[in-house]
């Protein structure tokens, strides 16, 4: 018995390789996508993640210097009173020693007074408060009267203010980061999920909404500051 062998056309051996690797590559490009997607939402996400660390820290540190600083200046403030009360005391016992006719022992108590209140003193005295009854009460009130430790403690205060300012903005931008990783989070899962999807239509949507959610996050994420 003889055999028959039967040839297919070469055109329909061709035409059916085609139709074959067709499917194969368009399935290819929505995988390299979700590929391409969880790679660079991984990149992004441990950026954010530094920036976030990053931005804590400086918050801690900025903190814990306003603290430092603010303790320095109730230091001036405090010490800064007790100056004035010594002030007070010796012009006090000036004063008394004055009315009292004790010349000698008023020399004694204007020898004790201290630099700082000497321009203060004299501008009192220039007003002749004995006699003048629109007078201001006492050195203590005039304008010339200034404590360095009280300007000191002012400008620590100041200082110190800045520091919790910037404390305030770091854990402003350390927030911020760590809400673009939400973005970031909601993209790995549309690319997960779309190599599990079989068909082509919704796999496409959800990797577009993916893709979508990347940009806006990698947008928000420029737009804050670098640590």
């Amino acid at each position: 018995m003889s055999h028959v062998h039967a040839h297919a056309p070469h055109e329909l051996t061709e035409a059916g390789e085609e139709t074959s690797d067709r499917p194969a590559r368009a399935e290819r490009l929505p995988e390299l996508g979700a590929v391409l997607l969880l790679s660079l939402t991984t990149l992004a996400t441990a950026w954010s993640g530094y920036q976030a660390a990053l931005w804590s820290g400086d918050q801690s540190q900025h903190y814990a210097r306003a603290s430092a600083v603010r303790v320095k200046g109730q230091q001036q403030a405090a010490a800064a009173g007790q100056t004035r009360i010594d002030d007070l005391l010796n012009f006090n016992g000036w004063l008394n020693a004055r009315q009292a006719g004790q010349r000698s022992l008023a020399t004694v108590y204007e020898r004790r007074f201290r630099a700082e209140f000497v321009p203060a003193f004299r501008a009192w005295l220039a007003q002749r408060p004995f006699t003048n009854p629109r007078a201001i009460p006492g050195p203590l009130y005039m304008p010339q009267y200034r404590l360095a430790q009280t300007a000191r403690a002012a400008a620590l205060d100041a200082q110190a203010d800045t520091l919790y300012r910037e404390g305030t903005e770091a854990k402003s931008n350390d927030d911020k980061y760590i809400l673009s990783t939400v973005f970031f989070a909601a993209v790995l899962f549309f690319a997960g999920i779309s190599l599990r999807l079989l068909w082509r239509p919704l796999r496409l949507a959800v990797l577009g909404l993916g893709a979508a959610m990347l940009i806006l996050g990698a947008g928000f994420v420029l737009s804050l500051p670098v640590a």
